[in-house]
C-alpha cells in the first residue's frame, strides 16, 4: 500500500529524517513510537506528503505523491488519504456530521448523500445520538472520534493519525484505541500513527522506533 525509500528531510543544518525507507501493508496497523525531536511527525508529513523531502519518494497505491503537481497531490489527499490530528482542528461553526461529510463536498457529493454518509460514519465511531452537537457540545473525546470519522469519510487508503490520544485521558484514550483495532478489523482500514502512547503502539500489528530522524 505504501512504499518510501530513502527519505531525508533537512531544516538548515539540522537532519530531522535521516535516509528513511519502510513499507506498509494494505490492511496494516502499524505504530511508530520514539521520543520528542526523534523525527516522528516529520516522518508522518512526509508519509502523507503534507510535506516534501530533500530527498527519497514515496508511493501510495501505486503512485508517486511527489511527482504530482501541487494541485494534483491536494486532490490525491483528500480522495486517498484520511489524517487524525492531536488538536482535532473542527470547524466550530459546524455539527458533528457537517464536519464529516465536508471532505466528501469539498470533493463534489451532494449535501444530501454526504450528510447521509456522514451519519453512517458517525454511527459507526459511536456517535449516533450526536450527530447534530456543534464542537463545543462535544467532550474531548467525542471530538476526536469525530475527527477520526471525517478522515475516514472518503473511504481513504491509508488514515495516518499524529498523536491522536495525546490530549486524551486514559479512559478516553483507550476507547480511541479499541475503535483503530475495531475499524481495521471492520474495514480493513490501514492506519499509521505516531504515538507516545505505549499501550496504543502495543495494540498495533508493528511497531517502528525512531531515534535521531532514523528507524531503529
Amino acid at each position: 500500500m505504501l512504499r518510501a525509500e530513502n527519505l531525508v528531510k533537512k531544516y538548515a543544518n539540522l537532519t530531522v529524517v535521516n535516509n528513511v525507507s519502510l513499507t506498509v501493508e494494505k490492511g496494516e496497523l502499524i505504530s511508530i513510537t520514539g521520543a520528542s525531536g526523534a523525527g516522528k511527525s516529520t516522518l508522518l508529513h512526509l508519509l502523507g506528503a503534507l510535506d516534501k523531502p530533500n530527498q527519497g519518494s514515496v508511493t501510495i497505491d501505486g503512485i508517486d505523491v511527489f511527482n504530482l503537481s501541487s494541485k494534483k497531490q491536494a486532490k490525491f489527499r483528500n480522495e486517498k488519504l484520511g489524517f487524525v490530528f492531536q488538536f482535532h482542528h473542527l470547524l466550530p461553526e459546524f455539527s458533528a456530521v457537517e464536519n464529516v461529510a465536508m471532505p466528501l463536498w469539498i470533493g463534489g457529493k451532494g449535501k444530501r448523500e454526504g450528510l447521509k454518509d456522514a451519519t453512517e460514519m458517525l454511527d459507526l465511531v459511536g456517535l449516533a445520538e450526536r450527530i447534530h452537537n456543534k464542537p463545543s457540545e462535544l467532550s474531548g473525546g467525542e471530538q476526536q472520534r469525530v475527527a477520526i470519522a471525517r478522515a475516514l469519510i472518503n473511504k481513504p487508503a491509508i488514515v495516518m493519525a499524529d498523536e491522536p490520544t495525546g490530549n486524551l485521558d486514559s479512559a478516553n484514550a483507550t476507547a480511541i484505541h479499541e475503535i483503530f483495532v475495531r475499524l481495521r478489523k471492520d474495514l480493513g482500514q490501514t492506519f499509521i500513527l505516531v504515538t507516545h502512547n505505549k499501550d496504543l503502539a502495543a495494540m498495533t500489528d508493528r511497531n517502528l522506533e525512531m531515534l535521531d530522524g532514523r528507524i531503529i
